[in-house]
């Protein structure tokens, strides 16, 4: 069962390294969160890795790392992804809609 969007109990921020910017990335991660229901941001960062802050379940916000952590050959994920931060977690700000930066 998805979170209602703006209504998620944990707030969930990452970091991804790669080749991530200017191919669709943010997109793509834009698509993976509404798909699951979450809401957020994906912006890029001025040392080329793209920040992904989303809202919503746990067990929604897990999905959605787990799905940046794939083999693009599994996800047909735009760039490539060399690495993803460790989930930093916190409580929820009341964010709504999904927004590329």
């Amino acid at each position: 069962m998805h979170s209602t969007p703006g209504t998620g109990d944990r707030r969930l921020t990452v970091f991804v390294r790669g080749r991530v910017q200017g191919v669709g990335f943010r997109w793509w991660v834009r698509a993976r969160a509404l798909e699951l229901g979450l809401v957020g941001q994906a912006r890029n960062t001025g040392d080329g890795r793209v920040e992904v802050v989303a809202e919503g379940s746990e067990d929604d916000l897990a999905r959605l790392v787990a799905l940046l952590r794939e083999e693009p050959s599994t996800t047909r994920r735009p760039g490539h992804v060399v690495a993803v931060s460790s989930p930093l977690w916190g409580e929820p700000r009341g964010m709504t809609g999904f927004r590329e930066r």
